[in-house]
């Protein structure tokens, strides 16, 4: 299953053992109660791609109604993370349900661990100044600040331009990417265990935003479905 790495370790908890996902209650059920099992690769694209494709269009419907935006914010929490992963996580990168994996996870990171989210940003923000502006955090964060961008950029996703979102989160993971380079270098010095860790969560957090800009360009042509 892929999983943008350094999101998901940094926010990964024991398990009490493996669990059937919960059906979303904005989902369709015969299609997510369908999803564990023995599904072809072909059959669950489909799903990933329909169930994308109903959250946003019933996101945008419902745009004027913050009650339904922000149950959509908070899918995770309500639903559950491995029920996010078992519809979209293994989605290509650029394409819709990729899109809203990638972000949820950002969320759901923010969400759970928004004091390293914050340092992480304060760290980055000046030597990617553009960047940060685009992601639109107030400067310097601070935990809350941190949690209020990512519920705007995911709210964006069903009450603006998509593409916009997009690119929000971009920038919010370039300007992470940058601060944990930073952090890298500095714990090479006084905890080089850590260095090797902070550096692959650089990495890996730039690769997340470069592929949510491509994204988002896709969905200024038309093409990301």
């Amino acid at each position: 299953m892929f999983a943008p790495g350094a999101i998901i370790d940094a926010m990964s908890q024991p398990t009490d053992g493996p669990r059937r996902p919960r059906r979303p209650a904005l989902l369709d059920a015969a299609q997510t109660d369908a999803i564990p099992g023995d599904l072809d690769p072909e059959a669950r694209a489909q799903i990933a791609h329909t169930t994308a494709a109903a959250l946003v269009h019933h996101g945008r419907a419902e745009a004027g109604d913050p009650a339904v935006v922000a149950r959509l914010v908070a899918l995770v929490e309500t639903e559950g993370l491995d029920l996010v992963a078992t519809l979209w996580s293994q989605s290509p990168p650029t394409s819709l349900p990729g899109a809203l994996w990638r972000l949820y996870v950002l969320r759901e990171w923010v969400r759970r661990d928004p004091q390293t989210v914050a340092d992480r940003f304060r760290q980055g923000v000046a030597a990617a100044p553009v960047a940060g502006a685009i992601a639109g955090v107030v400067d310097p964060p601070g935990p809350d600040d941190v949690r209020a961008a990512a519920d705007a950029v995911l709210s964006g996703v069903y009450t603006g331009d998509l593409a916009v979102a997009l690119e929000r989160a971009a920038a919010f993971c370039h300007v992470l990417a940058t601060g944990a380079a930073f952090d890298a270098d500095h714990l090479d010095v006084v905890a080089p265990e850590d260095a090797g860790r902070t550096t692959r969560s650089a990495a890996s957090l730039a690769r997340t935003g470069e592929e949510l800009a491509a994204s988002a360009a896709l969905w200024r042509a038309g093409h990301l479905d």
